[in-house]
């Protein structure tokens, strides 16, 4: 384990102490908080705030929270506070936190890389029934976000997913937060290589641990040896991907420095090749990094990929190697290979690499509810599975399915309205979270999201190209909006009779993948909320009489005029 200011006795390395307080960086000596939330971290590790929800808060309500608690801590144990019902977006960024609050939380159940039993599946569901008001909603990172939480019921909810394996530690908050994987780990025909155990030793390593329990900001995970490239790696804060070296054999891929919001930047290659065995030493030197290096000053620089945009590939990779690996050189090895096809969502029906069958389906932006959840589990286990898995696209999958029996798994799930065979805008279009429940937004999201997809399909029925189209509520990109087909970025606009409604910047062209690049916006291009479906038709129209053969939609937007994107 490094050494850091939670664990002082820990073997590291000497680091020259200096006065200048610089970016906060504890590597340098700067240890002095310098704004509020280095301050609260400092005060207790936000790790300690379960004794108290267990013991005080729950017992006494709300309004015993500490405010460090509510609007800090709490979110080391996947706790939110919602949006409070009735606020309009033109006022998020004005009000108070303690007027934005409600006396309601969001909880996170951190799932990593989207693993679920059937049993672990209707537990989710149940609680979501009883303590949740129905909702659960999939995340883009493989999650499951309840609404409507009491503090209450915290610990009760806590003793439910815990006695079937799960958990929502540091699911939130400046932390190791959950590492997505590929949802087909272990089981897919194509698969380079298996990351489980990797992914199971870099958890054991880092979960509840407090050496890496105060970080600058979030740490973004992904780790997938899939060659669909399935876990976006290209905007996380560290990467491995599933690569074979010509004379070591299959490994994986160093990547660094990703990541969206409002300052996007896409991962760059350390060049180096790690063996699976090695892998969780390489992980646990990445965050010891950004622990120590990064950047604590501004919340708004507080990213890895600041520290990697300013030193380079070259440095990072040299003082993760002198520094955290005790002067172990790692293998030079070759990038990733492009991907054969766009779609990465494992949507359909697939073999499996034992003769059986995994089913990917979709339903809509990710929102569910804990009755379906469990309808999914009965329907999972009838057809002779245990194992469900959830996907970076807000979908889901089940495994393990015999042969004879998947087209009654595909009549069942298409019952639910869960389709395995969706339409292209039912299977690429994804929205956050909205102005429902999130105290950030500024537009609705999720509705939107599902009557856009109806609309979509009503006026364009055979539309069949690869295409993505994901709805924000606001500028920090949760759901991706600078690297999809048509990104739309929530905000207030004017409309025709110069009224101020809903709305969306578009974002043309962003890809990962294929050939990863963030969309191209047009200028002053914004659409209301009631014209997107016209803007959108369209586009896609003026795109297929446009295109070349096979030309995808986003090398189209690169070499398309204003006026054809307008």
């Amino acid at each position: 384990m490094a050494a850091s200011p939670q664990n002082p006795a820990a073997p590291g390395p000497r680091r020259k102490v200096s006065r200048h307080r610089g970016e906060g960086q504890w590597a340098a000596g700067h240890f002095t908080p310098l704004n509020g939330n280095e301050q609260f971290k400092k005060d207790d590790d936000g790790l300690n705030v379960r004794t108290r929800i267990e013991t005080i808060y729950s017992k006494r309500g709300f309004d015993s929270i500490d405010p460090n608690d509510l609007r800090g801590r709490m979110r080391w144990w996947g706790l939110y506070t919602q949006r409070r019902p009735g606020i309009d977006g033109g006022k998020t960024a004005v009000l108070e936190p303690e007027e934005l609050d409600d006396r309601y939380f969001m909880l996170r159940v951190r799932i990593d890389a989207g693993a679920l039993t059937t049993r672990q599946l209707r537990v989710i569901g149940e609680v979501s029934q009883e303590f949740a008001r129905g909702t659960a909603d999939i995340t883009d990172r493989q999650n499951v976000q309840y609404h409507w939480i009491r503090i209450e019921d915290v610990p009760e909810i806590w003793q439910r997913l815990e006695a079937v394996g799960l958990s929502t530690v540091t699911a939130c908050g400046d932390t190791p937060r959950v590492m997505i994987g590929s949802p087909v780990a272990g089981i897919a025909e194509d698969e380079i290589i298996d990351a489980t155990p990797a992914l199971e030793e870099m958890k054991r390593r880092v979960l509840n641990n407090p050496a890496y329990s105060n970080l600058p900001r979030k740490f973004k995970t992904a780790i997938s040896g899939s060659p669909l490239l399935d876990v976006v790696h290209e905007i996380n804060d560290v990467a491995f991907v599933g690569v074979r070296h010509p004379e070591h054999g299959p490994g994986f891929d160093v990547w660094v420095g990703g990541g969206l919001s409002t300052n996007p930047k896409l991962g760059v290659r350390l060049g180096a090749w790690v063996p699976i065995e090695d892998v969780p030493d390489v992980y646990e030197g990445v965050i010891s990094i950004f622990r120590d290096y990064g950047y604590r000053r501004l919340r708004t620089r507080a990213r890895l990929k600041f520290l990697v945009a300013d030193w380079g590939a070259e440095k990072f990779r040299q003082v993760l190697e002198d520094e955290y690996l005790g002067g172990r050189k790692l293998v030079d090895g070759p990038a990733p290979e492009q991907p054969v096809q766009q779609w990465r969502d494992h949507i359909g029906v697939h073999r499996q690499k034992d003769g059986r069958f995994y089913v990917g389906f979709a339903p809509r932006v990710g929102r569910v509810d804990g009755a379906t959840l469990t309808k999914i589990a009965d329907l999972a286990e009838a057809h002779g599975s245990g194992r469900v898995r959830t996907t970076v696209e807000q979908k889901m999958i089940v495994l393990d399915v015999e042969q004879d029996r998947v087209e009654s798994l595909v009549e069942g799930l298409e019952a639910l309205d869960l389709t395995a065979r969706p339409s292209t805008f039912r299977r690429g279009t994804m929205a956050c979270t909205g102005i429902e429940f999130c105290k950030l937004a500024i537009v609705e999201t999720k509705q939107r999201g599902s009557t856009l997809i109806d609309e979509l399909e009503r006026r364009l029925p055979d539309f069949d190209e690869p295409l993505t189209i994901n709805l924000n509520g606001c500028p920090n990109a949760c759901a991706r909006i600078q690297v999809a087909d048509i990104g739309l970025k929530g905000q207030l606009v004017l409309d025709d009779e110069g009224r101020q409604v809903e709305g969306y910047q578009v974002h043309l062209g962003g890809a990962l993948g294929l050939e990863a690049g963030f969309g191209r916006k047009v200028r002053g291009l914004k659409v209301t909320a009631d014209e997107l479906p016209d803007y959108i038709e369209r586009v896609l129209t003026r795109f297929r009489a446009e295109r070349t053969e096979g030309e995808r939609f986003a090398a189209w937007t690169a070499r398309a005029s204003e006026e054809a994107l307008s």
